[in-house]
């Protein structure tokens, strides 16, 4: 069932199974990016760092969290943009190897002047383990109900 900006309540929680980080994801990552800092792309150099082995760049959680949002089916034809980043903490290094999962707390919702329909999601991209790796809220533009069309004749 998708859900419209009137359907959504503030305080619905989310949550959406996750998946592990590859080596190919930083890889990836760090090509699309252009951010090839050998702390992400070079083992023996991470190696040598307080962390000890590669660790991901910390946007690659942001667009992990955000990919994983639209596996949410009740938000699927509903979300139209996201509107802003914002409030974002890095809790917890994110290694290759680590499953991540996503918990997604809706916490306000508005409409704006012009008419647009906005709700603010918490995320919180967690661990196998349960501790948070990153969490910050994101806006999102979202569809509003469509009006019925039933015409009625006279």
């Amino acid at each position: 069932m998708t859900l419209y900006y009137e359907d959504v309540q503030v305080g619905a929680d989310f949550r959406v199974p996750g998946r592990s980080v590859t080596e190919q994801d930083l890889d990836r990552f760090a090509e699309i990016s252009g951010d090839d800092h050998p702390i992400h792309t070079d083992e023996q150099y991470a190696r040598a760092t307080p962390f000890g082995r590669r660790i991901a760049h910390g946007p690659f959680g942001i667009a992990l969290a955000i990919g994983l949002f639209g596996r949410i089916p009740e938000f699927r034809d509903s979300a139209l943009a996201m509107t802003d980043v914002r409030e974002w903490a890095f809790r917890a290094p994110v290694y290759i190897g680590d499953s991540l999962s996503l918990r997604v707390t809706i916490v306000a919702k508005r409409i704006t002047r012009s008419g647009n329909a906005i709700i603010d999601r918490r995320f919180e991209l967690t661990k196998a383990d349960g501790s948070v790796a990153q969490e910050g809220l994101s806006g999102m533009l979202i569809a509003r109900r469509p009006a019925a069309t039933g015409a009625t004749n006279s």
